[in-house]
């Protein structure tokens, strides 16, 4: 494949409880709600974005909250991780953090000379904090001290189900393996940031169940749709079942089942999140796409309220 990508564009999970989930995106992690929509596919439910001050791709992590969901259980043929970047000196501020609000906090290891902390939402969800760069800068206005806040996506943990075809599909896309430790190979996108990719060897593990508590998809960036049909010709071309284009209001979207069974997306940087509000006003109303709009009222009414405001002054 001629066409590579720079990194991760986005992570999409599948929660339960929304106000929950905004309540620990947000208020504990420090990240910022940047949008605030539906599922364009299942209008019950809200789609929820969080990243960076202006949802850079690299920074996005998506959420559909179904009240009332089954859990899932995580395992192979899933995205089992999603990390993200901290500075080297924030290590001990986010475990006593993370403590402070009840979360099982496993002890820091090293990983391929970068320290880990891994830990779990309120649904289970896995999640890691990594040391490392990122041209990212921290959210001024957040929750969390700017010299310690989260700098965007380190990157994934892909439990694959068949490991070479999914590494080789990665480097079919610009990933290059850089490093192996027992079961883990890790891949390297030429980007500034969100640039890992680990793929797993567990062929004894369980496999995984979708549910509340687990990835839905990871999505690769690429920088317009003319580069993204140009990609979508060459997985086909390359044995890949690959859907139509996909209007996702913020970016334009093909996917592809890879062979080790995790749902990729490829997605266009543009148009982005100030397409319908302001830089101030990220995430403080429910926007929906034209294609909607007749049908707000009904989708309101359908919707559980939820209190976006965040918390009320920053952590000093």
């Amino acid at each position: 494949m001629s066409i590579r990508t720079p990194g991760i564009h986005h992570v999409t999970a599948i929660a339960s409880d929304p106000q929950e989930n905004v309540d620990f995106y947000t208020d504990v992690l420090g990240l910022r709600l940047v949008k605030r929509t539906v599922n364009f596919d299942d209008t019950h439910t809200y789609h929820l974005y969080y990243g960076d001050e202006v949802g850079t791709p690299g920074t996005i992590l998506t959420f559909f909250p179904f009240e009332g969901g089954q859990p899932g259980s995580v395992g192979r043929g899933q995205t089992s991780a999603t990390a993200f970047v901290i500075p080297e000196a924030s290590v001990d501020f986010w475990v006593d953090r993370l403590e402070s609000e009840g979360l099982a906090v496993e002890e820091p290891t090293e990983r391929f000379a970068q320290t880990v902390v891994a830990f779990e939402d309120r649904d289970g969800q896995q999640l890691e904090l990594v040391t490392g760069e990122s041209d990212i800068e921290p959210w001024a206005d957040g929750p969390v001290p700017a010299e310690h806040a989260i700098r965007g996506f380190h990157g994934v943990t892909l439990d694959s189900l068949d490991p070479e075809a999914t590494g080789s599909l990665l480097e079919a896309m610009g990933y290059e393996r850089v490093a192996e430790a027992g079961e883990r190979t890790r891949f390297e996108a030429d980007g500034d940031r969100a640039t890992a990719v680990d793929v797993l060897d567990r062929p004894e593990g369980e496999r995984g169940r979708q549910g509340t508590g687990t990835v839905h998809h990871v999505a690769f960036r690429v920088p317009d749709d003319e580069t993204q049909l140009d990609w979508r010709e060459e997985l086909i071309e390359g044995g890949q079942r690959v859907t139509e284009q996909k209007d996702r209001q913020y970016f334009q979207s093909i996917y592809v089942r890879e062979a080790g069974g995790v749902l990729f997306e490829i997605a266009t940087d543009p148009p982005g999140f100030t397409r319908d509000e302001s830089v101030a006003d990220l995430g403080s109303d429910l926007k929906l796409p034209p294609w909607l709009e007749g049908d707000r009222e009904t989708i309101e009414s359908q919707l559980a309220e939820i209190d976006t405001t965040g918390p009320a002054e920053v952590e000093r």
